[in-house]
């Protein structure tokens, strides 16, 4: 230990000076104060001239961020997600009462965290864009992807469930299943508004008996194609094996949102349906009888 006071250079490599008393001279807080102090003209005083000495515990180092002083608490997770730590350090720091000046900053993981939720959020509107547009291309119609995509939000109750019911706090790999949802969702409608048209284009139905029909047609594969989703991820969203409890908050948000979005898209979708292409086959329909001939009269 001791003050830096100089640096010793030799053939191009540097060595720090370092000058403290001797350990003769520093056995006791007296001596310290009788360390001499440099005064203008060449005198000298003793330290004890110019400052108390008092025995106190104190920092060892002091740490500096933007001119403040901070103080640095780290720690490290185990078995458990970085959101329900910061949920349970949220409610023990409410009843800590901090003096004037003073506040807690969360940094580290969790900083990255927050700004990461940011670029998910730009990730999952980009997802919902891609699939408004592979599904208008292949729809050949804005129309019936809008239709589709009523069956997004419908997710939100289910994954709002999810979380509560399990106790599970809303962090990155829920964030993931929600992304992942964006995909998911979509099928069932997709499965039920392109066997719709298709009755309606081969067939001739009207709007309402080609999806109350693609309804009934279409609730078995549905309900067999979601049930083997959720059931493939139930292991995973039980959080079985070494590290499963940090992944199992995607598992359930995928389960919650896909279940929920299930039962609601088989009432919903239909209702959807039926308010966007009823009035445009009507009009259509009229029109046709405006245009078709009359029978010649005698």
């Amino acid at each position: 230990g001791g003050r830096r006071s100089t640096m010793y250079r030799e053939e191009g490599d540097e060595y720090s000076i370092l000058v403290r008393l001797r350990e003769q001279d520093r056995l006791a807080l007296s001596q310290i104060g009788d360390v001499p102090l440099s005064l203008p003209g060449g005198r000298t005083t003793p330290a004890t001239a110019v400052v108390n000495l008092v025995r106190q515990e104190g920092p060892t180092q002091i740490d500096r961020r933007d001119q403040e002083r901070i103080v640095v608490v780290s720690g490290t997770l185990a078995d458990r997600d970085l959101g329900s730590v910061m949920s349970d350090l949220d409610k023990e720091l409410k009843d800590v009462n901090l003096p004037p000046g003073y506040e807690f900053h969360y940094g580290g993981e969790y900083e990255e965290q927050q700004e990461a939720f940011q670029q998910m959020t730009f990730a999952a509107i980009l997802a919902l864009i891609l699939v408004y547009m592979v599904m208008a291309a292949q729809f050949e119609s804005w129309r019936d992807p809008f239709i589709v995509l009523f069956s997004v939000p419908l997710a939100a109750i289910g994954v709002t469930l999810a979380l509560l019911l399990t106790k599970t706090t809303f962090n990155m790999q829920a964030f993931l299943g929600v992304i992942i949802l964006v995909g998911i969702v979509v099928n069932n409608a997709i499965v039920l508004v392109d066997y719709a048209n298709q009755l309606r284009r081969d067939h001739g139905y009207s709007p309402y008996d080609a999806v109350v029909t693609a309804g009934a047609r279409r609730l078995r594969p549905i309900l067999m194609t979601t049930l083997t989703t959720v059931l493939g991820l139930l292991p995973m969203a039980l959080g079985i094996g070494e590290g499963g409890e940090l992944q199992a908050p995607l598992a359930r948000v995928v389960i919650g949102g896909l279940t929920s979005s299930t039962l609601i898209t088989l009432v919903v979708i239909p209702a959807v349906y039926l308010l966007f292409e009823e009035r445009t086959w009507r009009r259509e329909q009229a029109r046709a009888l405006e245009v078709s001939p009359q029978p010649a009269g005698d």
